[in-house]
């Protein structure tokens, strides 16, 4: 069948190279060593070490690892993570912090598809945990879900965060980072046309890829190049007969790991380079800075072939979004028809993944809306993961996001944390208009 063997290959290479590791590992460990105390003995231990982890890695999910937050009762709240909706190919999950009221902030995180787990978005979460009751959208791993439970396509993720919206009620704020900004900009418009009074209060979107050709990056540089026919070729792939999803037509997740690692490898060559020294000379320890984000980074998961596809023949080439004419089964999508959201959009300054531009593209398209209700942020200095998860996010873009949410809000919610920082990029409340 098209792409098993390779898709078992690419697995046979990863399971390989953990036993190595492993076996690495266990050889260099021997207390007889400790006779012939050679410091080759000590970095064959290490190697072992970081490479079994490393490959171990990643078919494993991650946890969330949110174990309890402070209170303002100045009490530790445990934090349990409970599933409000599950579907087949992802599921709608709630932090629920035990002993506290529910919070007058409700934000729903859209997370990316595009590789990792949501749990990429850890940080962005306990960053807002205290501010807010906060839910998540928790995307399945394409290779685990049964061919029987038939296509996912990027209309059927919008059709997904439609019914997580309408769950979860119109006070609630959403928040979109990255690649779901746009699918979560068209299920906003849809749910405007469709059922107005489930709209959410608030749209923030960062990062995400509204106008593709607004600025051209090296993503949309290959996806200019390549047409669908070689981009199917070359990166599609048939789930093997190790996982539960058997058959089902994907891009794998360790083909993109392998793409993400090409465009720094010198930097992650480096990076495992100091960490196999460090564990050799004993400085290593279990959650150091290199474990914790290469944990993370490593993790990977693979999305169906037809999302992957669509995204980028549809949003990327066909520029269906940017150019408001995205259909759902056929049936357009307007997303001037958005007038009672007020949408935000984030961009950081030396993203090269989503640059500047491609973003806050959305504001144009939202012609329902007055300009009080627009507001945009463009962070100085930052890169792509810093503008949701680094401290650009919680010393700067946190802060106003919440003010924002707060500002059209039925009035202004008492913040538990910080507010903008002294000195901080203040919100624009409207935007020069353009036409």
């Amino acid at each position: 069948m098209k792409g098993m063997m390779s898709y078992d290959l690419m697995e046979t290479i990863r399971n390989t190279n953990e036993w190595m590791g492993a076996s690495a590992r266990a050889m260099a460990s021997y207390p007889i060593w400790g006779l012939t105390p050679h410091p080759m003995f000590k970095v064959m231990s290490a190697w072992g070490r970081v490479t079994e982890r490393s490959f171990a890695r990643m078919v494993i999910k991650p946890d969330w690892g949110i174990r309890s937050i402070a209170g303002e009762d100045g009490r530790d709240h445990l934090v349990e993570v409970e599933t409000l909706v599950d579907k087949p190919f992802g599921a709608l999950i709630h932090f629920k912090v035990a002993g506290r009221d529910p919070m007058p902030r409700r934000i729903m995180l859209v997370a990316p598809m595009s590789g990792h787990y949501a749990t990429l978005l850890r940080s962005t979460v306990a960053s807002l945990l205290p501010d807010a009751d906060v839910y998540v959208t928790d995307w399945h791993n394409a290779r685990d879900i049964p061919v029987s439970a038939g296509k996912f396509d990027i209309e059927d993720y919008t059709l997904y965060l439609v019914e997580f919206m309408k769950h979860l009620g119109p006070d609630i704020n959403v928040i979109a980072v990255c690649q779901p900004a746009p699918l979560t900009l068209a299920a906003t418009a849809y749910l405007a046309e469709q059922e107005p009074d489930a709209q959410p209060r608030t749209l923030t979107l960062i990062g995400g890829p509204i106008d593709p050709d607004a600025a051209a990056t090296e993503v949309t540089d290959f996806g200019r190049r390549v047409t669908m026919g070689q981009l199917e070729q070359l990166v599609i792939q048939r789930v093997g007969f190790k996982y539960s999803g058997a058959g089902r037509m994907v891009y794998p997740g360790l083909m993109q790991l392998a793409s993400f690692i090409s465009m720094n490898a010198e930097k992650h060559a480096q990076a495992f380079q100091d960490k196999i020294l460090a564990e050799a000379k004993g400085d290593g320890s279990e959650h150091d800075h290199h474990n914790r984000f290469y944990d993370e980074y490593l993790a990977v998961m693979d999305m169906t072939a037809e999302f992957y596809l669509s995204t980028v023949e549809r949003i990327f080439k066909g520029l269906e979004i940017a150019q408001n004419r995205f259909t759902i089964e056929g049936k357009p999508v307007d997303i001037g028809k958005i007038t009672t959201v007020a949408v935000k959009t984030v961009e950081g300054a030396n993203d090269d993944i989503s640059a500047p531009g491609q973003c806050v593209a959305a504001l144009d398209l939202c012609t329902g809306l007055p300009d009080e209700m627009k507001a945009e942020h463009l962070e100085p200095g930052a890169g792509h993961y810093g503008i949701f998860a680094g401290s650009s996010w919680r010393n700067n873009i946190r802060p106003l996001v919440l003010e924002f949410i707060d500002e059209h809000a039925n009035g202004p919610v008492k913040a538990h944390g910080k507010g903008a920082p002294k000195g901080a990029s203040k919100v624009t409340p409207i935007r020069a208009a353009k036409a």
